[in-house]
């Protein structure tokens, strides 16, 4: 009989981890709390619903619990405590130093990226350590792995969870969120880490059988683990969302003021926040769900979107977090991991994961979508698009890379005006052999309609953005915020034209002779790459900016296929921090 010592063991996601490993044949389960009576109370209630494990209550606690490891001796064990934001490795380095397999259900950034550091200690004892056996990374992971099986290439992914409001809510969860919630996080966005402001943002989102739900953005390690060890080229987005509209836009307005500099830390309103959630919650629902949607090119190289999505009803939501750290259990039992410390990418597969779920109210599904094989300027240019030169259909073609960059001559215009544009808009500053990157994303308002393209350029750090469309051929429309552009265009001597026949604001036709000018065409330089050449005038013809220069398709540090990559490879993207990144495309 195997010993398995579970740490928090009465609170949230421990109750429940336990409830389900009870069912195990064959293991000896020690309940742990530092209340003695807590962990007393959880082995009878167990008992009564009956159960194949063995089941003892144990005090304990993590920093004076050395001495009961030893003394009891675990097979492995199990921390379901948390918050692990402010956690080292010291504990889970004694567990492998005293002999026991470690798991985990840490989402903390840093310390499941530090996690590696015990590779040495486990390998040596031929132990398994799996941080991070929990919704993130292990599940997100997995569905991952499932969606993209055999992709060419993977552009995108995006993943959301939305707990249902009736779900309980530990001290320890809210005190992970209010830890980070305001502060910079970490992002994987048109091609590079950088950062973004953890719940000061939102959008809404669609999910299966649940509807529309507001989410932010939160702190993981998936952008940095996700893009290595699948050798994603675009964009990694990891939010989560509370279905109360109070809870959410209140906790965006707490992050503002972090932000800001008027809170120091939201973490001690936690108590008040967990017993306000009893105003919230008679207005809330006991569903939840769990998105991840990844886009790019399929076994054939043809674009596709594929998504696995989750339902979680009767309040069996919060158990989803804990079915992972079951699945790796039982593959360990099984002698199914190798030995080694790792954060949980890519070590169980969604099929495992999903049997532990048979049990619940939670249902799956996978659902792939071809994307149309036109594009915005095939559309647009029609039967003349054919006949332009490779380097610009490899730019434009429906399965183009994501990423590009290269370098840019920029002229600002001086004038109060030109300045305050250029200030709203986010357009490039003066500069010679500025580099530039520009990210395209190909999505659709809905199934049915045309694609658009998100254009994002980074000219050294400033960023700006527009949605590209078609409304037929010879014409492509340019949003920017409230002011959409039409541009008629053309292809002509192996050079596309893009010159300005109409705008409008908010949707209300303006005046040609009130239009910004603009003479933008596209052609091929004299070393085969993609040129580009800007210029934008006020309407008096005073210059607003002029930018040109070339791109060709980026690289990754490593041109590792889809799904094989790992995170700990040393040619992933390096970091580069950044103030700002590209809003996303509204819905």
């Amino acid at each position: 009989m195997k010993t398995i010592l579970l740490v928090g063991a009465t609170g949230v996601f421990g109750q429940r981890l336990a409830r389900h490993l009870a069912g195990f044949q064959g293991i000896r389960l020690l309940l742990t709390s530092r209340d003695p009576s807590k962990a007393q109370a959880m082995c009878r209630t167990i008992e009564v619903d009956g159960g194949a494990a063995q089941l003892e209550p144990l005090a304990f606690e993590k920093s004076a619990g050395f001495a009961i490891l030893s003394a009891h001796r675990p097979w492995l064990v199990i921390d379901a405590s948390g918050p692990f934001q402010q956690t080292d490795l010291s504990f889970p380095r004694a567990v492998l130093e005293g002999g026991a397999h470690y798991l985990d259900l840490a989402d903390a950034r840093d310390y499941l990226l530090g996690f590696a550091e015990l590779d040495g200690v486990a390998k040596a004892r031929n132990l398994v350590a799996l941080a991070g056996a929990s919704s993130t990374p292990a599940l997100s992971s997995a569905a991952m792995a499932e969606i993209t099986r055999g992709w060419r290439r993977i552009d995108t992914v995006d993943i959301a969870i939305t707990p249902g409001g009736k779900s309980d809510v530990g001290p320890a969860v809210l005190e992970a969120i209010l830890s980070y919630a305001g502060t910079a996080v970490e992002t994987f966005r048109n091609g590079q880490l950088g950062h973004v402001i953890a719940w000061s943002s939102s959008s809404r989102r669609a999910i299966p059988a649940l509807g529309h739900r507001r989410v932010a953005p939160v702190e993981t390690a998936d952008a940095k683990l996700l893009s290595a060890h699948f050798g994603i080229r675009s964009l990694v987005r990891f939010q989560a969302g509370l279905e109360s509209p109070l809870e959410q836009w209140g906790l965006t307005f707490l992050a503002h003021l972090r932000r800001l500099g008027l809170l120091r830390s939201l973490v001690p309103l936690a108590p008040l926040l967990l017993r306000a959630r009893a105003l919230t919650k008679p207005f809330t629902q006991d569903r939840g769900a769990m998105l991840v949607e990844a886009s790019g090119l399929d076994e054939a190289g043809r674009p596709v979107v594929a998504q696995w999505s989750l339902l979680a009803e009767n309040g069996h939501g919060p158990q989803v977090p804990t079915l992972p750290a079951a699945a790796a259990v039982r593959a360990l039992l099984d002698g199914g991991l190798p030995a080694g410390a790792r954060p949980c990418v890519g070590a169980l597969s969604l099929d495992t994961i999903e049997q532990e779920m048979k049990a619940y109210a939670i249902r799956t599904r996978q659902q792939r979508t071809p994307l149309p094989a036109d594009s915005v300027f095939s559309r647009s240019l029609g039967d003349a698009y054919p006949s332009l030169p490779s380097p610009l259909k490899a730019f434009h073609d429906a399965d183009a890379a994501p990423v590009w960059e290269g370098r840019a001559s920029v002229e600002a215009g001086t004038s109060l005006p030109a300045r305050i544009i250029q200030r709203l808009l986010g357009l490039p500053k003066a500069g010679a052999d500025v580099p530039v990157r520009v990210t395209v994303e190909k999505t659709r308002a809905r199934p049915s309609a045309p694609m658009i393209e998100t254009w994002c350029r980074d000219f050294d750090g400033r960023k700006f953005r527009s949605v590209l469309g078609s409304t037929g051929t010879g014409e492509v429309t340019e949003r920017f915020g409230p002011i959409r552009i039409r541009l008629a265009a053309a292809a002509r001597d192996g050079a596309v034209t893009l010159p300005v026949s109409g705008w409008s604001i908010l949707g209300i036709p303006m005046p040609l002779w009130l239009a910004p000018r603009s003479k933008a065409s596209e052609a091929v330089d004299h070393a085969g790459r993609f040129r580009f050449d800007v210029r934008l005038a006020l309407p008096g013809g005073a210059l607003l900016a002029h930018y040109r220069g070339y791109l060709q398709q980026a690289q990754r540090g490593d041109d590792t296929p889809a799904g094989t990559g790992w995170f700990s490879r040393n040619s992933e993207p390096e970091f580069v921090p950044a103030e700002t990144v590209c809003a996303d495309v509204s819905r």
